[in-house]
């Protein structure tokens, strides 16, 4: 059995940005999964490993590594064999300047604990949700294919010819707007590298669809 342990979700998007990161590196590990709609993340057990209550959290013997940004970069130093981030620091940081736009400005908008707000204490029907998603997706989306069009450093993957961290961030965000019918037309260069990425057995095996917690 892996030493290395993913507590997770299957439609989490920050669980599927460090399953991609894990495939990868074919790096070996098993998940634990927890059913947000029963609060399983909110067990005293689960809240001992991470007293946010917050999945991922990534336990390695009696480590635990919580947050996105933190585990895949913890990664990385534990693993050098395929680096996810650059070593060079402008390329280092014009992918980071990616990630943050991402886990920074898009994801904390549009997580399940935001919708929920929305719905439950706001009195926000579906329509409601939906707008609120589609605005947010459309702004940053705007932004962030402006930046990867326009820059030469911009690849087949986000950050040249390699699938990196930036990757890993992209593809479960894509996946959520699509799931929250947004109209990804305008896009191209963000369809093209996700298409790219897709097609590739890291992604492909990291997708919420086969994780075996998944249900319909």
């Amino acid at each position: 059995m892996s030493d290395i342990i993913l507590h997770g979700m299957w439609r989490s998007s920050a669980s599927y940005r460090v399953r991609i990161a894990l495939n990868l590196k074919n790096m070996n590990y098993v998940q634990k999964n927890y059913r947000l709609t029963h609060n399983e993340h909110k067990s005293e057990e689960y809240l001992a490993k991470n007293p946010q209550g917050l999945i991922p959290a990534l336990e390695v013997g009696n480590k635990i590594i919580t947050q996105s940004i933190a585990i895949i970069e913890y990664l990385d130093s534990i693993d050098t064999k395929y680096l996810l981030l650059p070593t060079n620091p402008e390329e280092r940081a014009r992918v980071q300047s990616i990630v943050f736009a991402i886990a920074c400005d898009i994801h904390p908008l549009l997580n399940l604990r935001v919708l929920k707000y929305l719905q439950n204490s706001l009195g926000q029907d579906q329509d409601g949700v939906n707008t609120w998603y589609h605005h947010w997706i459309r702004q940053e989306f705007t932004a962030l294919e402006r930046k990867l069009s326009t820059d030469p450093q911009t690849g087949k993957f986000c950050h040249g010819d390699t699938p990196g961290i930036a990757d890993c961030y992209l593809v479960p965000q894509v996946y959520n707007a699509n799931r929250f019918k947004c109209d990804l037309e305008p896009y191209p260069t963000i369809r093209r590298i996700n298409d790219a990425c897709l097609a590739m057995e890291a992604f492909d095996k990291a997708i919420p669809e086969n994780q075996p917690d998944a249900v319909d």
